[in-house]
């Protein structure tokens, strides 16, 4: 799939960070991953970490699919508001769900606080407002159904935001659960570390063929390789919808610009992430070398060539919908691009394994925090091939 315009930000900014072979001999391996974006850097970090023997395979560049296309908001709130999503999966799970990625949030920290290298996070509170009167409703329900499970936020009526905002809104939710990352050099210092723990990197790869049995699983590459594993592992993003015998996502186009830096360090109210009730959301946030960045007027299609032919217009409004927010900010656009996202029904990610496909397991972290959800299935994958128990298997599993 074309997934992305050709300048993204963080490609930008940070460039080729690592260069990888492609594979040049056959091989037997206890994993294969495939897919080198962020959620098969979280896959190969936790497996390569419990000493599970693994190699990972992408047709691009390490990264370059949508993880350096990614605006990498880390946030625990699901697309889905907890009330909704309790209706469609229940109660408990609603819960669970919202609660692991706080969690999750949590265990990437302490995974970046072992690297030497800075990958852009930081902790950030998550501002979530009513774009509407008939909004507010849904705030404050939403205020009582998270506090009522421990989550740690504030309601913040119209006055209260006034008077940490230059805009207003009927009503918002202040949570302190949320961060920011740069999801390119997190993918790539993941590698690092895994590459040191045994990891295979091999981009430029693609696998034309799979063969899966009950013995394991044997792949086919375009170069005439073959690579025998006991399990596959497919984390190849929205292009895996393709190995998927249902459909399960709807794709989407989605834009984004970033401005030049801005010298005032504090732009807005602790610089935390904002977003809001509608859908399709806007978004907005800093990064760590002074910019703002700018998020959403998505559109339900996926066509490469229509959506690049918008990007420039769609930047172009994405700047006016700050503008009307924060009038006396002086943005002057850098960098504007697009890319193409997936979700799913009811918001959650589809991490596991699908009849008639043996040895193989899925991690689909879809949605707006598609990082948060791809940690949790790094997770939930290597508690299985250890055999132990995760609370996600009942929640996420393609069968719900």
């Amino acid at each position: 799939m074309d997934l992305r315009t050709e300048s993204p930000f963080w490609l930008m900014k940070n460039g080729i960070v690592r260069s990888y072979p492609s594979l040049k001999q056959s091989c037997t391996i206890d994993v294969a991953i495939l897919g080198g974006g962020i959620t098969g850097a979280l896959i190969a970090y936790h497996l390569t970490k419990a000493g599970i023997s693994s190699i990972m395979l992408d047709k691009r560049k390490i990264g370059m699919g949508s993880t350096c296309a990614s605006t990498c908001l880390l946030q625990y709130e699901i697309d889905t508001p907890l009330g909704e999503l309790s209706r469609l999966v229940g109660k408990k799970k609603a819960e669970q769900s919202y609660l692991m990625c706080i969690e999750a949030i949590d265990k990437i920290h302490a995974i970046t606080k072992s690297f030497k290298a800075d990958v852009g996070f930081s902790y950030k509170k998550s501002f979530y407002y009513a774009s509407k009167e008939k909004d507010a409703e849904e705030i404050r329900s939403e205020y009582a159904l998270r506090k009522e499970i421990g989550i740690e936020l504030d309601i913040l009526e119209r006055d209260d935001i006034k008077a940490l905002f230059p805009f207003e809104a009927p009503a918002g939710l202040m949570s302190a659960a949320g961060a920011q990352i740069d999801a390119y050099s997190f993918t790539h210092e993941l590698l690092n570390q895994s590459i040191k723990n045994g990891l295979g990197v091999f981009d430029n790869t693609e696998v034309v063929e799979i063969n899966q049995s009950k013995a394991g699983v044997e792949l086919k590459t375009n170069y005439g390789e073959t690579v025998k594993a006991k399990t596959l592992i497919i984390a190849c993003g929205y292009e895996s919808q393709a190995y998927v015998p249902k459909k399960v996502v709807d794709f989407n186009s989605s834009f984004a610009i970033v401005s030049e830096p801005i010298e005032n360090p504090t732009l807005w109210h602790e610089n935390c992430l904002i977003w809001e009730t509608a859908r399709p959301y806007l978004y907005i946030r800093t990064t760590d070398d002074g910019r703002i960045l700018v998020g959403g007027k998505d559109e339900p299609f996926y066509n490469p060539e229509k959506r690049d032919r918008m990007t420039t217009k769609k930047g172009k409004l994405l700047k006016e919908a700050f503008m009307k927010k924060f009038p006396d900010i002086d943005f002057r656009t850098d960098f504007c691009w697009s890319g193409t996202f997936a979700e799913t029904k009811d918001g959650l990610p589809y991490i596991g394994t699908i009849a008639g496909q043996p040895n193989t397991y899925y991690a689909l972290g879809f949605g707006g925090n598609g990082i948060v959800f791809s940690q949790i299935a790094a997770e939930m994958i290597k508690d299985k091939m250890l055999g132990k128990k995760h609370e996600g298997h009942e929640i996420f599993k393609f069968t719900r």
